[in-house]
C-alpha cells in the first residue's frame, strides 16, 4: 500500500473518530441534522442520509404525448391500428416497462439526456373522482375530492413532517395569480394555490415573491450577528408577555375562543422555533444562498420561475427543509418571453389552432414545459456538485414533475404524468419508462400507488392504499406501491 493511501486511510479513519464522538452544545435541535448526514456519510450508512422531495406543479396538464422516448413504440404496439404509447388512442396491451438506456429521449426531454439513468417516466396512472375542472387543487397531492377546501393532508406535508429537520417541515413558492406585464400587478405576498396542506383545513402559505422568499429563507444569514441577536430576543420578549399574560387571558376564556387563543400563542412559539433552527445553520446559509440579482424583481414568468427554483436548491442545500413544492404558473401567465401573448389558459384550448407566435397549442404547451425543465435540469446538475455519503445530493433527492390537471388541460384524471428524476438512496429503480395499461383495463395502476411508493421509499410507514378510492376500479387490486419502481 502506498504512504499516501495510508495516510488518506488514517485521516479518514480520524474523521469518522470525531464525528462519531461529536456531542450536541448549544444550537442541538438545529445542528443535529447536519451532524446526523456528517455521521452517516462518516460510517457509510446511506439509509441514514436525509431524503429529500421537490415537487414541480403546474397548470393545465403535462403534454403526454411528448414523453415517449424515441424507436420504442415500435417494440409493443402495432402502429398498423393507429395505437401509439402516451395513450393517445387509448392503445390496447399490458404494462411497458422499458430501459431508457436503450432509446433517445424524446426531444422535450433533450436537457436530462445527461441524467438518462437516474430519469424515470411514468405514463397511463390514474386519479378520477376528484372534482375540479382545470386543476384538482388539494386533491392533486392528497387524492380527495378537495379542489377549494382542504380535506386531508397531502403528501408533500406528510413527507416533510417525517423528514423534517431544519427550520421548515415543507416550504411552498408559486406564482401568485394573473402575472401578466400589462396589468396592474397585484402585491406580492404569501398567496394560497390552493395544493398544500398539514390537514383538513390546514392549508399552506406559498410564497410568491423572489425577493422576500430570499429574506425569509436567508436574510438571517445576511444579518449582522447583532442585528440577529436582537432579533430573537426581541421574539422572545414577546413571547415571554405573551405566556405571562396568557394565564390571565385564558380564565376570560372558555370553548372555541379558548382554543383559538391557544393556536394564536402556538403560532408565535412555532416563528420563534423556525429562527432559533435558522440562527445555528447561519454559516451553512451564507455558503448556500444565491445572489440577490435584480431578476429577483422580474415579472417575466421565466426570471421568476429561475428564482424559485435557485431558491428551492439553495435552500435543500442550506438544511432549511428537506421538501419544497413549486407552482411554475398559473392559468393567467403569458409567457411573453416566448412571444406569447396567449394566457396558459388560452393555449390549452388551442389544440391544433395556431397561437400568437404562430405555434400550435400543442407546440406551445411543450415549449413553456421545456422552459421549466431546463431549470429543473440545473437544479440536477447544482445537486449532483454537491458530495454527499458515497454519492452527491442529486442521489438523496427526487424531484416530480408534474401537473394538477393529470395530462390535460380539462381534467379527466384518466391519465397522469409524471416525471421522476434523482434518486432517494437507491429505494426506486430509475432509468425506466414505464406506461401502465389504460384505466380500467387488468394491471392498470393509479397515482395512489405512486404516492405510496414514494412515501415506502421516504422510510414512512404505509398503509395498503392512499386517497380516495375510485369507484370504478373496485374490482382491480390498487393496494400497496408500484412493484416496477420498487428496488
Amino acid at each position: 500500500m502506498s504512504s499516501n493511501k495510508v495516510v488518506r486511510n488514517m485521516l479518514s479513519y480520524r474523521r469518522r473518530e470525531f464525528l462519531q464522538g461529536l456531542s450536541l452544545g448549544g444550537g442541538a435541535l438545529a445542528m443535529a441534522p447536519f451532524l446526523s448526514s456528517l455521521r452517516a456519510q462518516a460510517a457509510g450508512d446511506s439509509d441514514a442520509l436525509p431524503k429529500r422531495f421537490v415537487f414541480v406543479v403546474k397548470s393545465s396538464g403535462v403534454d403526454k404525448y411528448n414523453l415517449v422516448p424515441e424507436g420504442l413504440t415500435n417494440n409493443f404496439v402495432d402502429e398498423s391500428s393507429g395505437a401509439k404509447l402516451g395513450n393517445r388512442g387509448r392503445r390496447e396491451g399490458g404494462l411497458v416497462d422499458a430501459s431508457l438506456s436503450d432509446h433517445q429521449l424524446p426531444q422535450k426531454l433533450q436537457m436530462l439526456e445527461g441524467f438518462k439513468d437516474r430519469l424515470t417516466i411514468i405514463q397511463s396512472l390514474s386519479g378520477v373522482g376528484f372534482r375540479g375542472n382545470h386543476t384538482k387543487g388539494f386533491g392533486t397531492l392528497s387524492l380527495h375530492d378537495s379542489e377549494t377546501v382542504a380535506v386531508a393532508p397531502t403528501l408533500d406535508c406528510m413527507l416533510g413532517m417525517h423528514l423534517s429537520q431544519g427550520p421548515y417541515p415543507m416550504y411552498g413558492m408559486a406564482m401568485n395569480g394573473r402575472l401578466l406585464e400589462s396589468d396592474n400587478w397585484p402585491e406580492d405576498n404569501y398567496c394560497y394555490p390552493n395544493l398544500s396542506a398539514y390537514g383538513a383545513a390546514k392549508p399552506v402559505a406559498y410564497q410568491a415573491s423572489p425577493r422576500k422568499a430570499y429574506l425569509e429563507l436567508f436574510g438571517a444569514a445576511v444579518a449582522s450577528p447583532e442585528q440577529l441577536k436582537k432579533k430573537l430576543a426581541l421574539g422572545g420578549n414577546l413571547l415571554d408577555f405573551l405566556t405571562d399574560d396568557a394565564r390571565r387571558v385564558e380564565k376570560q376564556l372558555s370553548g372555541d375562543d379558548k382554543d383559538r387563543f391557544a393556536l394564536y400563542l402556538e403560532s408565535f412559539e412555532s416563528l420563534r422555533k423556525i429562527e432559533e433552527k435558522k440562527a445555528a445553520l447561519t454559516e451553512r446559509i451564507q455558503e448556500a444562498a444565491p445572489e440577490l440579482t435584480d431578476r429577483y424583481d422580474s415579472r417575466a414568468p421565466s426570471a421568476r420561475i429561475e428564482s424559485h427554483f435557485e431558491m428551492a436548491s439553495s435552500a435543500l442545500i442550506a438544511g432549511l427543509t428537506n421538501v419544497i413544492t413549486l407552482r411554475p404558473d398559473t392559468l393567467g401567465v403569458k409567457y411573453s418571453e416566448l412571444n406569447l401573448s396567449n394566457s396558459v389558459h388560452a393555449i390549452g384550448h388551442l389544440q391544433d389552432n395556431k397561437a400568437s407566435n404562430g405555434w400550435t397549442g400543442h407546440q406551445a404547451r411543450v415549449e413553456i414545459e421545456k422552459l421549466q425543465l431546463r431549470q429543473i435540469a440545473k437544479m440536477a446538475k447544482r445537486l449532483e456538485s454537491i458530495p454527499e455519503g458515497d454519492g452527491t445530493m442529486l442521489d438523496n433527492t427526487l424531484i416530480v414533475y408534474m401537473s394538477c390537471s393529470s395530462g390535460d388541460h380539462h381534467c379527466g384524471g384518466h391519465d397522469w404524468p409524471f416525471i421522476l428524476l434523482g434518486g432517494l438512496g437507491g429505494k426506486l429503480r430509475s432509468g425506466r419508462y414505464l406506461e401502465y395499461p389504460k384505466y380500467g383495463d387488468t394491471g392498470h395502476r393509479t397515482t395512489g400507488n405512486l404516492y405510496l411508493s414514494l412515501m415506502q421509499a421516504a422510510g414512512m410507514q404505509t398503509p395498503e392504499t392512499f386517497g380516495q378510492p375510485d369507484a370504478n376500479l373496485k374490482d382491480l387490486d390498487l393496494k400497496g406501491p408500484l412493484e416496477e419502481l420498487m428496488v
